[in-house]
């Protein structure tokens, strides 16, 4: 392929930050875990295992949306919230590459109250949860979060990655 016809091909192709993923973690006797929500009946994916997800708004950050989702989607409040990576995902549908942000959040004790997107929330130790999980990159996701924050916080990188 010559220079011209990439240049022509890319051109078409928009990129975008548009969702944040936020892995809620907790502290358990031996060990950590994490959420897992099963997608409900007439929603996109029905029956997939994921994390907290859900599109940016106009004029909103990615750590507001994050914020914003957390609260929807589980009714916990955040306490600590961690930048973990940057996801992409092809949507074949509006010829685009959209960007997730990937979040780590500690989150506040008490009930998860679902929204209407989610039929079931499931906290487990993390290899049970890395299992359950649909979307491989959210397997890696999810690792990655806990190899940052495996001492409760960020250690080193604490100024880097801690957004709230």
């Amino acid at each position: 392929m010559d220079a011209l016809a990439y240049r022509e091909m890319t051109a078409v192709m928009d990129a975008k930050v548009a969702t944040v993923d936020v892995y809620l973690l907790r502290r358990v006797a031996d060990g950590w875990e994490s959420l897992a929500l099963e997608r409900a009946a007439g929603t996109r994916c029905t029956g997939a295992w994921e994390v907290v997800h859900g599109r940016i708004e106009d004029g909103e950050r990615p750590e507001d949306a994050a914020l914003r989702e957390v609260k929807e989607e589980t009714g916990l409040d955040v306490l600590r919230l961690y930048n973990v990576t940057v996801q992409p995902f092809y949507l074949q549908m509006f010829n685009m590459v959209t960007l997730a942000v990937a979040f780590a959040a500690f989150v506040s004790e008490g009930p998860v109250r679902l929204s209407e997107e989610h039929a079931r929330a499931e906290w487990l130790p993390i290899p049970a949860a890395v299992q359950r999980l649909t979307w491989p990159r959210s397997r890696i996701a999810l690792q990655e979060a806990i190899a940052l924050l495996q001492t409760g916080d960020a250690g080193p990188v604490e100024d880097v990655l801690r957004v709230r």
